[in-house]
């Protein structure tokens, strides 16, 4: 079963219904408990940064993640939940994201910039969310993007006035900064690979 966070500060319902038609077994988990009893976990998120991180502190969900991460559960992050994953961000002033990957979350360039439509998803790295999987395109919606301290964490990218990180992992941790759940058949592909990944305990990259 997949615990998916729910924080207040995010939109769970698009990812459920994707959920569904896979027929995956979730619960939308608001206390630990649920999330301890679960065998992977999905953190999706919408809104800033500074929001996203006071909604899992409030709930005392961001000990949680923590914990389980380090306990060697699946975690799959998805466009801000990735963007949670790393050390900080300056997205309304300066936070401290849950840092369980180095780097920072950052503007893209312009004042105005905004990543939002449909761009390609490039491999970087062999890693098992996308083995047998052609790149395609995916549905993107941002504003800032993550500078990764380790280059190595970032497994997938696309381009848009630079190259943007839109996968990053790191041992049981993955991020996309895209939205699967917004990205048709090739975006459910990747989630029920990776669900598949934490029905059978198989995280981490093939290089």
């Amino acid at each position: 079963m997949i615990a998916v966070l729910d924080y207040g500060a995010n939109k769970v319902d698009g990812l459920l219904q994707v959920l569904d038609h896979l027929g995956r077994s979730y619960v939308v988990a608001t206390e630990a408990a649920d999330v301890r009893m679960a065998t992977g976990i999905i953190l999706t998120g919408d809104g800033t940064f500074g929001e996203g991180m006071a909604g899992l502190a409030s709930s005392g969900l961001d000990h949680v993640v923590k914990d389980e991460f380090f306990s060697g559960k699946p975690i799959l992050g998805i466009n801000l939940g990735m963007q949670l994953f790393f050390t900080s961000s300056d997205e309304g002033g300066y936070h401290q994201g849950l840092n369980l990957l180095p780097g920072h979350v950052q503007k893209l360039e312009g004042d105005d910039a905004i990543h939002k439509g449909w761009n390609w998803l490039k491999f970087k790295y062999p890693h098992r969310l996308y083995k047998g999987i052609e790149e395609s395109k995916v549905y993107f919606s941002h504003s800032y993007i993550v500078d990764a301290e380790n280059e190595d964490d970032v497994v997938g990218y696309a381009n848009y006035l630079e190259s943007i990180p839109a996968v990053v992992s790191r041992g049981n941790l993955v991020g996309m900064q895209f939205h699967p759940e917004r990205s048709g058949a090739y975006g459910t592909k990747l989630l029920d690979q990776f669900l598949t990944q934490v029905l059978y305990r198989g995280n981490g990259q093939e290089k």
